[in-house]
């Protein structure tokens, strides 16, 4: 019976460590209603007609307001005894949740909304990237995978609340064309 036990508990162990394959991959295959998501293209800025939100009641020196983001799906399969690990990620802005104040709608000012945009773009692509390297096994997939989002949207975060804060909403133009040519540089930099 102690053998038995021993072998079992090994089994269990070897299980719970063995690395499992990682597959990911882009979607637009979401939850969220296509009226209302605009995923990340490279080649598909952003239009003033796709800021479709309720002003609120006070905006402050506010101009405009982006709300985008990433997200994934995760699902884990077994085939003969082999884990496999599929994530799909998304970028996505929020037509419904995103406006701009009447008069305000330049071309000056979308181009600091679209970079809002870029930037989870950037980290999407950073969670990616983790998620390449990353050593997932059966044992620690989901407390890896939402560890490394978590990482990942606070480094999103931190970049919006610099880029915002550098420029003052956009208000500082030497700071905007520093912001500009770094996340034109870093979207390059992605897509070659």
């Amino acid at each position: 019976m102690k053998l038995f036990l021993l072998f079992f508990s090994f089994f269990i162990i070897q299980n719970s460590i063995a690395q499992i394959t990682t597959n990911v991959s882009w979607t637009e295959k979401t939850d969220m209603p296509a009226s209302d998501v605009i995923y990340y293209k490279a080649n598909k800025k952003l239009q003033w007609d796709h800021f479709l939100g309720a002003i609120p009641a006070n905006p402050g020196i506010v101009a405009a307001l982006t709300v985008s983001g990433f997200g994934y799906g995760a699902s884990l399969k077994t085939i003969n005894g082999k884990g496999e690990l599929n994530i799909t990620v998304y970028c996505y802005f929020s037509k419904n949740r995103s406006w701009v104040k009447p008069g305000k709608n330049t071309a000056y000012i979308l181009n600091h909304e679209q970079h809002h945009f870029d930037v989870s773009y950037i980290a999407a692509e950073l969670f990616i990237d983790k998620l390449q390297s990353a050593k997932f096994t059966n044992g620690n997939y989901n407390e890896l995978l939402a560890r490394i989002y978590k990482e990942c949207c606070d480094s999103m975060n931190k970049m919006q609340n610099e880029y915002d804060g550098q420029t003052n909403n956009g208000q500082v133009k030497a700071e905007q064309s520093r912001w500009d040519a770094l996340i034109d540089s870093r979207i390059s930099a992605i897509l070659r």
